[in-house]
């Protein structure tokens, strides 16, 4: 029996662990090294899409995650008085895109993903570059504090500051600052009543959406300097400028402790790679196509980066025709609608809510428009698991 071949996927997050488990799946011998020690994310929800839940039937996880996860339902945006702009309607949602939209703890997906893998297969406490990124006649090498790692495949989902992107492609600028820094907590909200809902002000965006597990995943955003920080703590700049918007944003903010509040300013690529791999190195998710999460897909283009990469393992440049110009698309839009969810002028906000308003009228569908081409695609190969549609709740 001929050796399986070797793949090492540089990162432990939610991209690195669906390549290796879709690598796994394909018969790969499959390394994951995580340079934090452990692979415990950071306290936030993630949106999972029909796209990227399509993605992960194909490993078999589809199903598990849409059990554990709450659909994001009726709700809606609002303006910060409270006055609802737009409903949103999931069934409406499910009906388009073929399936639910989803809302989970980051843990437990990164939980479900590494339980794919066997024993062994990650490796935390564990930095790694690239040395070399082989060719057709040698394999990549990767460097590690214990010494190189030869690989038929190196997967680099090393995030925004990767530094096998910066190996790979020297002279690519990098990521730049979007204009906005964001807070994430989850908290749980005992007696407290509400409607999921987005809520959008004159330059700051506030988001409350419910956890399956009775948590509440709040998250927050506004157009400021980078590197800033909060002259007391990050709650109490929460405060200050969403204190007085509608229920339950007041509610969220006193149940919330200082440390249970997370701040990173957002950046994103906005010079497209002129491909996502060199050699026998592939880039995914972050490290490839950083964007705003205005559109609620950096984790789900992740995701789908994972699944086509297993797919072309073998032929990298298919690879990158299939997902460099998708997400670069994606990226685009995203960023797009920063600058109008995030615009300070009061004549576009005026503008904006305006229309908003008149496509909620029009029904769902006017509104599910912008999701045309993302939240419907499918993956290239068939699933592991077959997809159940059934309401989970």
């Amino acid at each position: 029996m001929s050796q399986a071949q070797r793949a090492v996927v540089i990162g432990g997050g939610i991209g690195g662990l669906t390549a290796a488990a879709a690598l796994h799946h394909r018969g790969l011998d499959v390394t994951v090294l995580e340079r934090a020690r452990s692979l415990e994310p950071v306290g936030a929800g993630i949106s999972l899409a029909p796209n990227s839940l399509r993605a992960l039937d194909v490993i078999g996880l589809g199903d598990e995650i849409r059990d554990l996860a709450a659909w994001q339902g009726d709700g809606g945006l609002r303006t910060p008085g409270g006055r609802w702009l737009s409903r949103s309607d999931a069934d409406a949602a499910a009906a388009r895109f073929g399936g639910p939209m989803v809302l989970l703890h980051r843990a437990t997906l990164v939980d479900r993903l590494a339980a794919q893998l066997p024993p062994g297969a990650v490796r935390t406490a564990a930095g790694a570059g690239v040395a070399d990124p082989g060719d057709a006649r040698r394999p990549a090498l990767v460097r590690t504090a214990d010494g190189e790692l030869e690989a038929d495949l190196v997967v680099a989902a090393d995030g925004i500051r990767s530094a096998v992107r910066r190996t790979l492609f020297p002279e690519h600028p990098g990521p730049v600052y979007s204009g906005f820094t964001t807070w994430r907590v989850v908290i749980p909200l005992p007696g407290v009543a509400f409607a999921s809902h987005e809520t959008w002000g004159r330059g700051r965006i506030w988001g409350t959406h419910p956890l399956k597990d009775g948590r509440v995943y709040a998250y927050a955003a506004a157009t400021t300097p980078p590197g800033g920080r909060a002259p007391d703590d990050e709650r109490a700049e929460l405060l200050r400028r969403f204190g007085d918007w509608h229920d339950p944003i007041p509610a969220v903010l006193a149940a919330a402790r200082p440390e249970d509040v997370l701040r990173h300013d957002v950046h994103h690529i906005a010079e497209p790679l002129p491909a996502y791999h060199r050699g026998r190195v592939a880039l995914l998710g972050d490290a490839a196509h950083a964007m705003p999460p205005t559109l609620g897909q950096g984790g789900n283009q992740a995701v789908e980066d994972a699944i086509v990469l297993a797919h072309h393992y073998d032929d990298l440049a298919a690879y990158t025709a299939a997902r460099l110009p998708r997400t670069t698309a994606i990226a685009r839009q995203a960023l797009k609608v920063a600058r109008l969810d995030l615009t300070t002028s009061r004549t576009m906000i005026a503008v904006r809510n305006a229309v908003i308003a008149s496509l909620s009228k029009a029904g769902p569908a006017l509104f599910l428009r912008s999701f045309d081409g993302i939240a419907d695609w499918r993956p290239p190969q068939a699933p592991y698991a077959a997809v159940q549609s059934a309401d989970p709740q």
